[in-house]
């Protein structure tokens, strides 16, 4: 999921050399966890496999916006499926003082939003509103459940509070975009959360200088994906919107995305190396 929102980013700079290797790296891990999951070998929760069917989501944008819209139409479908089975039974144990990947249960009904705004068909955009504001109002049930403290104590999944809604102004955006009936609306709501959005990640960024996590722990990999729909949302809204402050930003901040992304993965290759020695 992370990789893939990275490559997207990419995408929107410009950088179509490096978005297409991620992507390719992206659709690798999606290949293998789905085989890990079909033979019982990855042993996930609900929440947690909401992951990948967000990552199908993901997969299937960039490859809408490649113009590959039956591969779109095709992950849309899946994601949609494994959406109405998975997300009911996350929601039933959903508890008290939760933490970051809580907040998967918004990232999936997002990411259905944002891929059916990018596959274009009027009625589909306009359909994807309800799975918009779905996330929405699951964003602030989580959010009403998410334990504070793992801001300061966790290790990499808080950052998913963050994403969540970078993710929903993604959404927004991509509306927009799409010539949504509700387009006025669209617009401000994409203002208003990339706002958010920005809060979202100074406090997170000042939080992690407070308190350094340095040590490597694979739950990491969940702030790669907010750090690049930051990135992906501000590009999106900045040209949904006219608003080239946006623009601008993105264009900054993509490369701190794969800066991420490079740090956590060189991190990971060097846990797994020492694993296996």
């Amino acid at each position: 999921m992370g990789t893939g929102i990275v490559s997207i980013a990419l995408a929107a700079d410009g950088q179509q050399t490096l978005s297409r290797m991620l992507f390719a790296l992206a659709a690798l891990v999606w290949l293998s966890q789905l085989a890990g999951i079909a033979q019982h070998e990855l042993r996930l929760g609900e929440a947690a496999t909401l992951a990948v069917v967000a990552g199908t989501a993901v997969l299937g944008s960039r490859a809408a916006l490649l113009g590959w819209t039956h591969v779109g139409a095709a992950a849309l479908a899946l994601a949609l499926l494994a959406t109405l089975v998975l997300l009911p039974a996350a929601l039933v144990r959903l508890r008290s003082d939760v933490d970051g990947t809580a907040f998967l249960v918004v990232v999936a009904p997002e990411s259905l939003a944002v891929l059916a705004a990018l596959l274009r068909p009027a009625w589909l955009a306009d359909a994807a509103l309800v799975p918009l504001g779905l996330g929405l109002v699951l964003y602030a049930l989580v959010l009403s459940r998410f334990r504070l403290a793992e801001l300061r104590d966790a290790q990499g999944d808080h950052w998913i509070a963050g994403g969540a809604l970078a993710i929903a102004t993604l959404a927004c955006a991509q509306e927009l975009d799409a010539g949504v009936t509700l387009g006025g609306a669209m617009r401000i709501a994409a203002l208003a959360l990339w706002i958010a959005v920005l809060a979202w990640l100074g406090a997170l960024a000042a939080l992690e200088a407070v308190e350094p996590r340095l040590t490597y722990d694979a739950r990491r990999w969940a702030t790669v994906f907010p750090v690049g729909m930051i990135a992906a949302c501000s590009f999106a809204a900045g040209r949904a919107t006219g608003e080239r402050a946006l623009t601008s930003f993105a264009r900054v901040w993509v490369w701190v995305a794969l800066a991420v992304w490079l740090a956590v993965g060189i991190s990971s290759s060097l846990w797994a190396l020492r694993r296996s020695s």
